[in-house]
């Protein structure tokens, strides 16, 4: 059996550890070190109430403890969403020194955060993710937004957590589609520079599945490692943090022509990789077994590989969405190798247009 353990996001004055490990929902007052007696916020969603509210609110004592509950959802993470959270603050007269805590998924997360780095510009908030997706991706690095119609996470702010506690004990009632969610990000810090762990997921993959403990925590031990190390490089993505984001800008378009809320993020990043996959192969940097062997354990963990039917230049346009978009040109994270990533613009824009033409005829 794993034991729980920490991680440290080093980023100087705003370093913060993550724990993970089983049973840390149950531990009261955990967070008494990072609440100093503030009012505290919960903000989670009408799936989790029953589940694991009570045992949060449970981690703070000897504070005001209010909670706030949010539709669950992709479609949900909105700028009216994200009013009700301002509303429950002015509500209980939070000030300053509130401390606001998301408890759930990927959503809950994103939008706790950026209200967190908003309101009264700006205050603190703790990560309790309880999705493998959360555990292993959005909850760690600081990036907070909320979708506009016009693409997702365009409205958002860099604001570190305090601290990241991922109980491995919340992902027993996660529902099979959100754990292959966050499979899919981890299969993704494998491709972008871990080869020894894309090979490790490759042999494990079954466990993984069946919810082995002890493989679901090595993966999201690695995962934050992985990322950790990128995010204290480049905190506020100038450079190497881009390579996060493989998959993500075809995964994106994905999710807004498809309607938000239709694909998981995790679905919509696995059929994006298996494109940039595709895509590296035509650039000649990636040869057709490497290729092979990303879309077979995606499609193993039993995640999309194709996209869904889409106009090509409608995907085109929410491709042109994308933050990585710097003077007009479509920066794409590709692969030269399995464990090794690149973040370019350096490709004939008519390859791009054909390679979608050619993925959107069925």
């Amino acid at each position: 059996m794993q034991q729980n353990m920490a991680l440290n996001v080093d980023l100087g004055a705003r370093s913060y550890p993550i724990m993970i490990g089983s049973g840390l929902l149950r531990q009261g007052g955990l967070l008494d070190p990072y609440v100093e007696g503030r009012d505290v916020l919960i903000v989670t969603n009408d799936q989790l109430v029953s589940l694991y509210l009570q045992p949060a609110e449970a981690l703070v004592t000897g504070s005001r403890v209010e909670s706030l509950v949010l539709p669950e959802g992709e479609s949900a993470k909105t700028l009216d969403t994200l009013k009700l959270i301002f509303d429950a603050l002015v509500a209980h007269r939070f000030g300053r020194d509130c401390v606001l805590i998301a408890l759930g998924g990927g959503v809950i997360g994103d939008i706790t955060g950026f209200a967190a780095a908003t309101w009264q510009r700006g205050v603190d908030f703790i990560q309790v993710p309880t999705t493998l997706l959360a555990q292993v991706d959005s909850a760690v690095g600081g990036k907070t937004a909320v979708n506009h119609p016009g693409g997702k996470n365009l409205i958002g702010a860099f604001h570190q957590p305090l601290c990241v506690v991922s109980d491995m004990d919340t992902l027993n009632s996660l529902p099979e589609r959100e754990l292959g969610a966050g499979l899919a990000e981890v299969i993704k810090y494998g491709l972008l520079g871990d080869a020894e762990f894309f090979a490790w997921l490759e042999s494990e993959h079954q466990g993984l599945l069946q919810r082995d403990k002890e493989r679901l925590q090595h993966v999201v031990r690695r995962s934050c490692e992985i990322k950790a190390e990128i995010v204290a490089a480049d905190e506020r993505e100038r450079g190497r943090r881009a390579l996060l984001n493989l998959g993500h800008t075809f995964g994106h378009a994905i999710e807004r022509c498809a309607g938000y809320g239709e694909w998981l993020h995790g679905e919509a990043i696995a059929a994006g990789m298996c494109m940039a996959a595709a895509f590296s192969q035509r650039l000649g940097w990636l040869d057709a077994e490497q290729v092979e062997r990303a879309r077979s354990l995606i499609a193993r963990m039993q995640l999309p590989v194709e996209p869904p039917a889409v106009p090509p230049a409608d995907f085109l346009a929410a491709m042109s969405l994308d933050k990585k978009v710097i003077a007009g040109q479509i920066r794409l994270v590709l692969l030269r190798a399995i464990g090794e990533a690149e973040v370019t613009a350096d490709y004939p824009e008519h390859e791009l247009v054909d390679f979608l033409s050619e993925q959107f005829v069925r």
